[in-house]
């Protein structure tokens, strides 16, 4: 069908149906289970959890999400030399399905660990190309494009939104496992949508790697897992041998490596054969658009993180006749962009060429940020030894959503314009490695929160928020280099 005739879902085309339920699902086992998993890690055996150190929870919490995007490096390779997108979501599905199963079983620390592996190649194989087929349902020049990935954002919230309900219900009511079944429930649900629907309205391009693996290929791609693989086995016995294998030095490890991979790929993108000049030069206008990404995804991922512990130790949960739970917050932010989202996308289309371009948005967008954290200063000031009202709370993510509608479904489109044909998964998974590097950094931020120590607390809150604005603010006054090297592109 014409592409501009195909107006089945909302205006928009009707696969974006099709991705829409499959990221609602995907997303609901994704946030159901991170809305308690660190209740889980650090809650004492007695009542249900492993009793692990608060700190030592809350960077595993925060390097998880960054190998979960960090492996969107592998599920773009997978998709562009050898499934195609397709088959990459599918298989990626059934891995994010059975690491929800090995968590909803009370097997402890295996169970957790297990899960965590499943899991990270599971989403690395499945977010990165969903996005990517969004963007090719429209042609470059579809006023629509926008608009559309506004759209399936607000797919990927409203999973995001019920999920922390009913998963945080079921741990409370019954037990953390029981909390974990449902985020497998939910992924099983997605699977089966995407499967019966992708076959009526999915192109059948995505079922096709659009740069197959030749067999010379093959051969060296084999060669170098298999070295990497030997090398990640000797570093594990190195550190076996002098007594440093422990969860501190593995996360430190896992940080590093969650800086450096985008590097990398920047060089090799910048550097490839296959890359034309007009390509490299929007490579390279997209590199201040990533550094700002990373700002923004670091803050905005604390909200499992920072925000799940300021919400447990530091905010009253007893209103009235009213007991929140503290995982009942992490609906704060689909809420908002689920609000937000008809605003936004009526917005760029009434606003059309004469919207603000990306490089604007982003930078208006760490702005926002930066105010959501200076908001909570204010009643940490003067709390004490007391806590903050819940609505400090909801006012932080009503402001960093503003954010997130700048940053993200801007973002996403974005790259899929900036991408060079030949890499054009593998940069939708350059947009994921963002967020990984920034939870990368939180990994070592983390340890310097102290819940309920309001003096910290608002050091914390305070220095993040500067750093946030300063980087928005160089970032305005690079727009007009910026533009130029787009080559066109808005």
């Amino acid at each position: 069908m014409d592409a501009k005739k195909d107006r089945g879902f909302l205006g928009q085309p009707l696969g974006l149906r099709t991705l829409f339920l499959t990221e609602f699902w995907e997303r609901f086992s994704y946030y159901g289970m991170r809305a308690i998993l660190i209740f889980y890690m650090y809650m004492a055996v007695e009542k249900g959890g492993l009793g692990m150190n608060q700190t030592t929870a809350a960077s595993i919490m925060a390097i998880y999400g960054a190998m979960v995007y960090m492996t969107g490096v592998v599920g773009g390779y997978i998709s562009d030399r050898i499934l195609g997108p397709r088959r990459t979501v599918f298989w990626g599905g059934v891995l994010i399905m059975f690491g929800h199963i090995v968590l909803s079983l009370p097997i402890g620390m295996g169970g957790l660990f297990g899960s965590i592996v499943l899991i990270t190649l599971g989403t690395g194989l499945l977010k990165p190309n969903v996005s990517d087929m969004v963007g090719s349902l429209y042609t470059e020049q579809d006023p629509r494009r926008d608009s559309g990935f506004s759209i399936y954002v607000m797919g990927i919230n409203l999973g995001s939104l019920f999920a922390p309900a009913a998963v945080q219900w079921a741990a409370a009511q019954y037990n953390y496992h029981v909390g974990f079944s449902l985020a497998a429930i939910g992924m099983f649900i997605g699977l089966v949508v995407y499967y019966i629907d992708g076959r009526k309205y999915l192109p059948e391009s995505g079922m096709h790697a659009p740069d197959p693996i030749s067999a010379a290929e093959r051969s060296k791609a084999i060669s170098r897992v298999v070295y990497g693989l030997i090398a990640v086995a000797v570093i594990i016995l190195v550190m076996f041998f002098t007594h440093t294998l422990n969860i501190g030095n593995v996360i430190n490890i896992i940080s590093a490596l969650g800086i450096i991979l985008p590097i990398i790929y920047f060089v090799v993108m910048l550097s490839s054969k296959k890359v034309t000049k007009i390509e490299r030069s929007r490579v390279i206008a997209y590199i201040p658009l990533f550094i700002a990404a990373v700002v923004f995804w670091a803050i905005e991922e604390q909200g499992s993180v920072i925000m799940a512990l300021l919400a447990a130790e530091q905010t009253q949960l007893h209103i009235g006749g009213w007991n929140l739970q503290a995982g009942y917050f992490q609906m704060l932010n689909p809420f908002f962009i689920i609000i937000y989202t008809p605003f936004f996308a009526w917005l760029w289309i009434k606003l059309g060429k004469r919207q603000p371009s990306s490089p604007n948005k982003f930078w208006l967008g760490l702005v926002f940020t930066a105010a959501s954290y200076f908001l909570l200063v204010l009643p940490l000031m003067s709390v004490g030894t007391g806590k903050i009202s819940p609505w400090w709370l909801v006012g932080q993510w009503a402001l960093i959503e503003v954010g997130e509608m700048l940053v993200s479904p801007v973002g996403l489109s974005a790259t899929t314009k900036l991408a060079p044909k030949a890499f054009s998964s593998q940069m939708m998974s350059m947009w994921f490695l963002a967020d990984s590097a920034g939870q990368s950094i939180n990994a070592q931020v983390v340890k310097f929160f102290k819940p309920g120590d309001p003096a910290n607390e608002m050091m914390f809150f305070g220095v993040t928020a500067i750093v946030v604005l300063v980087v928005g603010i160089i970032l305005a006054f690079l727009v007009p280099k910026i533009k130029p090297l787009m080559k066109g592109v808005n």
